[in-house]
């Protein structure tokens, strides 16, 4: 933090006269940030403002740092520097979060996930112009990954508050975090995506347009599936290939498991050993009529599970099994067509699909996940936790239900949809390579990836 204040303090340092007070936080730097430097490639890191306060403390600020095998004076360093410019450009823009800082060789992306928790991404700058990284797709990726952590764990100040030791937090941050990068790994570098790579904006759920026999059907699906449960209304997300079909959930809700689905769950996903942006390169046209209403982890995890008896999201359920929702290697479609998200071995039972618990926001209601395919059809149930007394036996009966009472309405759905699916050029624009984007839906289309790769010539 002083070597970035004494940065910070040298007139030449920085261009605050274009930071007045209530706009933008983007300094741009011209001299070399040396904490970044002296790593090669990418690095993401997540801090806790609230900790390490006191001198010889500062370790424990850090919850995550990749690489791992990074110095540790080197982490401080950089956290120590990020921690400084978020101080700096509080003086100039108190109410707006800092949100990148250029400087010659690097770019600081920065996101608040949470009051004080801070997650940043440090990557390179390459010359070369087609290769250019937009600071808000960087962001992006900050700001997905948060939201995927919440919704199977929590939100983190939850976590460092159940136990102030931060070890279980770092505990699931590291598998998690990990994980989720291993989809951007090339080597031991991050190799993040570039506007030739893909037209996508994540945040945003791209969906199918479907007829209005199509939708009549897809109505009467998503009510026997919401009566699964007896009195208890279940709601659910319906897929085909990777574009989304209906939701009963929230807007919010809805794209944090659009977005889960589409890394993990669908067809192309569960078969796909390449990165996330390769599958994500499927657009999809969106209706305009329809509204959106590693080790030391997994043992930290597992030590701090002997002493808690909670139910939430990273309590019992996932913390138990060590869950890690992102892992391929556990991700499976059973022969009755579930797919398992994870694997728990019992001695009575053998190896048993675990259901994950996931808390989702909006609705502001704990939920089973509960993960159906046909073909190319993929169905999320998901049912409140609060409704199952026996949790996975539970959730066994609404599994005969669904295969009882929603078969042949599956069937139905999903050949009239392919009957109707031109591929994925089937929404191509001749002559154009293009990306539309709407925040306040929060849906947007694309050109197809076969065509995207057109670009370099």
């Amino acid at each position: 933090v002083r070597s970035a204040r004494r940065l910070f303090q040298s007139p030449r340092s920085a261009t605050g006269a274009d930071c007045p007070a209530g706009g933008s936080s983007v300094v741009s730097v011209k001299m070399g940030l040396s904490s970044a430097a002296e790593i090669d490639g990418a690095q993401l890191c997540i801090f806790d403002l609230r900790r390490g306060q006191q001198e010889g403390q500062e370790l424990d600020k850090i919850l995550f740092f990749h690489p791992a095998d990074c110095p540790i004076l080197l982490q401080l360093s950089v956290i120590g520097l990020c921690e400084g410019i978020i101080t700096f450009t509080r003086i100039f823009s108190p109410e707006d979060d800092c949100e990148v800082i250029e400087s010659d060789k690097h770019c600081h992306v920065f996101y608040q996930a949470e009051p004080d928790i801070w997650m940043v991404l440090v990557v390179q700058k390459i010359k070369d112009n087609e290769s250019t990284l937009r600071f808000g797709a960087l962001q992006g990726i900050l700001k997905e990954s948060h939201s995927l952590f919440a919704m199977f764990h929590g939100p983190i100040r939850t976590l460092l508050d159940r136990q102030p030791s931060a070890e279980f937090a770092r505990g699931h941050l590291h598998t998690f975090v990990t994980d989720y990068l291993s989809d951007f790994s090339v080597g031991k570098k991050l190799q993040l995506p570039t506007y030739r790579d893909s037209l996508t904006e994540r945040g945003t759920v791209q969906m199918l347009t479907v007829s209005r026999e199509v939708a009549l059907e897809v109505q009467s699906l998503t009510t026997v599936l919401g009566s699964c449960l007896r009195n208890v209304i279940c709601q659910s997300i319906v897929l085909f290939e990777d574009l989304l079909v209906s939701t009963t959930l929230p807007l919010d809700d809805t794209l944090n498991l659009y977005t889960y689905a589409i890394l993990r769950l669908t067809p192309s996903a569960l078969s796909s050993n390449g990165n996330s942006w390769s599958y994500l390169r499927k657009g999809g046209y969106v209706n305009a009529d329809t509204t959106l209403s590693s080790a030391n982890g997994a043992a930290a995890a597992e030590r701090y599970n002997s002493r808690s008896r909670d139910t939430s999201p990273g309590g019992q359920n996932q913390m138990h099994h060590n869950f890690r929702p992102l892992q391929r290697e556990k991700l499976s479609k059973g022969k009755d067509g579930f797919v398992a998200a994870d694997f728990a071995t019992t001695e009575i039972r053998g190896a048993v699909p675990l259901n994950p618990i996931l808390w989702f926001h909006q609705a502001e209601e704990r939920m089973y996940l509960c993960v159906y395919q046909h073909k190319n059809l993929t169905i999320l149930l998901v049912i409140p936790a609060s409704s199952l007394i026996n949790g996975e036996e539970g959730i066994a009966h609404v599994k005969r239900h669904l295969l009882e009472n929603a078969s042949q309405n599956i069937v139905t759905v999903e050949q009239k949809l392919s009957r109707g699916w031109g591929g994925e050029n089937a929404y191509h624009v001749g002559g154009y390579r293009y990306i539309l984007s709407d925040p306040n839906r929060k849906v947007s289309r694309a050109s197809p990836p076969g065509k995207v790769i057109t670009l370099s010539k």
